[in-house]
């Protein structure tokens, strides 16, 4: 039986990376609540 979590590098960067945040609001938002958690990883 497979595992659920098939990892996929591409699929990663374009659905949670930096830019993908940065194209909506809400992604927006998420990485300003992050900055203000001094995150030192702001997304993936």
């Amino acid at each position: 039986m497979k595992r659920t979590f098939q990892p996929n590098r591409e699929r990663r960067k374009k659905k949670i990376g930096f830019m993908a945040r940065m194209e909506t609001s809400g992604g927006r938002r998420v990485l300003s609540a992050r900055r203000r958690k001094k995150r030192k990883i702001i997304s993936a």
